[in-house]
């Protein structure tokens, strides 16, 4: 830790080295980095802030001459890798067991400060609560619900959602063994040595709900009514839900999104799960074509994803069923509209892992041309680029793509 930064826009930024040597807590380790881990979090957290999923930021990427020895798979074959440092930024670096340790250690006095001053400087309004601290907790229950269901609504998986990379802010911190969705596969996991696939894309809610239990449990001392803490808990599965079917409603533009629409926005992600249709672009192809040529099975030839899904039995009964939804959303719709809507939520650019990977193999060889490249493009994650279209970035992952493999190694 750097220490705090006031921009000019009066906004205070916590700055962090990651990489730059051992602390009093890096254990047995060596607390360096190394340059393809440092590539991943820097674009990765540039990406989601451009996706509009709370985030740390990344400000700088300085590389060393430096080599340090990891065994990438922890399989017995350790080589020397090039280390590098990230200079990253965020409103405050408190995680969930920031507080678990001070509670396990008994440190009581410690906790009642640290929470304090997290809800003096970041939840002010919280703070003149008169049962505070469970008000405290409630935010964060809410505030976790929605970050999950922003992770799930790019194909987001995080990789290690253990509570020390759970952010008591609900931001996306600590990019390791991350990945996007190619394939619509639930049971996606971005890290090769999570075997029993316990933090899988379709496990992040269930997670979420787990690290929010042991918050409880970490907070005890300080809560005024500890039943009602349990209770504020159970508050998660609806927050989840709800924010879920409105954000996924919106994503296959429906309006005033409710109850009743939940079986159609299942109903494509069944279908894109058993067809292996390319989540990001699935999505991204159906804001793109008129509701006319859909329902006549005019799919421009680049609609590779849609013609993946289109192969399922229940497509056709499914497009009969949408395009009764889509009437409803009222005579001052239209179809162009509804696109509109699509493409500013739908992004046709995610930071598939083909794509890190291509640039940090350049950039192991001193050159950082598409680390910036990616950068530039993917702040436009929404907006067609001819750049972008021409690099294939949103047309089928080459097949190597599939073979690629990331691990919690730094």
């Amino acid at each position: 830790m750097l220490g705090e930064y006031l921009n000019r826009n009066g906004e205070k930024w916590e700055l962090q080295l990651k990489g730059s040597g051992r602390t009093p807590y890096s254990r047995h380790g060596d607390g360096r980095a190394v340059l393809r881990s440092s590539v991943r979090e820097f674009l990765a957290s540039e990406v989601m802030f451009h996706l509009g999923v709370p985030t740390s930021r990344a400000a700088a990427i300085v590389v060393s001459n430096d080599l340090v020895w990891r065994d990438q798979f922890y399989d017995g074959h350790p080589m020397q890798e090039k280390a590098a440092v990230v200079l990253r930024l965020a409103k405050s670096w408190f995680r969930f067991g920031s507080l678990e340790i001070l509670t396990s250690n008994n440190e009581y006095d410690n906790l009642k400060k640290v929470v304090d001053f997290i809800m003096k400087e970041h939840f002010p309004e919280v703070a003149k609560e008169t049962t505070k601290y469970l008000a405290f907790f409630s935010k964060v229950v809410s505030m976790t619900a929605e970050l999950i269901v922003k992770w799930q609504s790019v194909g987001f998986a995080h990789g290690v959602c253990n509570t020390d990379n759970f952010s008591l802010l609900s931001i996306t911190i600590d990019y390791g063994p991350f990945g996007f969705l190619d394939e619509y596969n639930p049971d996606f996991v971005p890290n090769s040595s999570d075997e029993e696939g316990r933090y899988s894309y379709k496990n992040q809610p269930s997670v979420g709900f787990f690290n929010l239990e042991k918050l409880l449990q970490a907070l005890k001392p300080l809560l005024e009514d500890f039943s009602a803490g349990e209770k504020v808990l159970l508050t998660y599965v609806d927050t989840f839900n709800e924010r879920f079917l409105i954000t996924f409603g919106h994503k296959l533009g429906l309006a005033n999104v409710g109850a009743a629409d939940e079986t159609l926005i299942q109903s494509f992600l069944w279908m894109m799960s058993l067809t292996r249709a390319d989540f990001t672009m699935s999505f991204r192809e159906l804001s793109e074509i008129s509701l006319r040529d859909l329902v006549a099975d005019r799919l421009p030839s680049e609609s590779w994803a849609l013609k993946k899904l289109k192969t399922h039995t229940n497509w056709k009964d499914w497009l009969v069923r949408y395009t009764e939804r889509l009437e409803l959303n009222g005579d001052m719709d239209s179809d162009e509209k509804r696109k509109r809507r699509m493409q500013d939520v739908n992004p046709r650019y995610v930071l598939r892992n083909w794509m890190a990977q291509s640039a940090i193999a350049k950039a192991e060889k001193n050159d950082f041309s598409e680390v910036r490249q990616l950068l530039d493009i993917l702040k436009r994650p929404f907006m067609k680029q001819i750049l972008a279209e021409n690099l294939g970035y949103s047309s089928q992952p080459p097949p190597w793509a599939t073979r690629l493999r990331v691990s919690c190694s730094s």
